[in-house]
């Protein structure tokens, strides 16, 4: 009789554990299809404190990668070819300017440039010279004027003889003749001047596109690394001594011309 009883009390623990681990299995099958805290409310603690730990080592590792491309800064964008591109457009507009105002002295040399900026009256329209008639040089002395239109010859002459060059123009066929007179020395050193003071208004306009070019680099100062900003400056710098030499050969060349030395 004892014996019926002790192998029944072990059928049932078996049977019990069974159960236990069946309940287990099916706990944590639901968890895992639903994916929810009141499923993971059916497991004991020990196993649901194991979960969220998981859980929240997970999201913290999505949080610092999150984190880290969030910090991607983008480069600065290089302003060195635009500025330079400007200030270079700029200096040689000045130098430009600077030839054709110089042109327009004269010297006691012959030169076609030198009647460029006689403005002829035709028709009630007044054009530049050179835009109505060939200028060629016939000797170290000597213009000839030829007009494209024959009608325009006596229009012409007098815009020569109204220009402050003094000179005599006259007419030659369908041609005009310009002699140049020599300068006196007083004449030599009034041009003279002229020609220093075109070089230093211009070399000023240099000098502007070199102060913008420099503004414009400061104020993205705060975007760029210093060795950039300091190699920049210092080829704006370089540039600008370049453009001020070109106008001041041009200068020196012009009042050799006018002295005839």
């Amino acid at each position: 009789m004892a014996f019926l009883l002790r192998r029944g009390a072990a059928v049932a623990a078996r049977s019990l554990r069974a159960a236990a681990a069946s309940s287990a299995s099916t706990s944590i099958h639901r968890l895992r299809t639903a994916g929810s805290l009141g499923a993971a409310r059916e497991l004991p603690t020990t196993q649901l404190f194991l979960l969220e730990t998981r859980r929240g080592f997970a999201k913290g590792k999505k949080s610092k990668n999150d984190s880290r491309g969030d910090t991607v800064e983008s480069a600065a964008p290089d302003i060195g070819p635009t500025v330079k591109s400007a200030a270079t457009a700029q200096m040689e507009t000045a130098v430009v300017a600077l030839s054709r105002e110089l042109s327009k002295l004269r010297t006691g040399r012959a030169s076609p440039g030198m009647l460029d900026h006689i403005m002829v009256e035709t028709a009630d329209v007044k054009v530049g010279l050179n835009r109505i008639a060939v200028v060629s040089v016939l000797d170290s002395h000597t213009l000839s004027v030829m007009p494209y239109d024959p009608s325009t010859m006596k229009s012409i002459e007098n815009a020569i003889v109204s220009s402050p060059l003094g000179i005599n123009p006259t007419p030659d066929g369908n041609r005009i003749i310009a002699p140049i007179p020599p300068l006196t020395k007083e004449t030599m050193q009034a041009l003279c001047k002229v020609v220093t003071k075109s070089a230093e208004d211009f070399k000023q306009s240099i000098r502007r596109a070199r102060q913008k070019a420099l503004d414009t680099i400061k104020k993205s100062s705060s975007s760029m690394p210093k060795d950039d900003i300091k190699r920049l400056e210092k080829e704006v710098e370089e540039m600008t001594k370049k453009f001020i030499k070109s106008a001041e050969d041009m200068c020196k060349a012009k009042e050799k011309e006018i002295s005839g030395s």
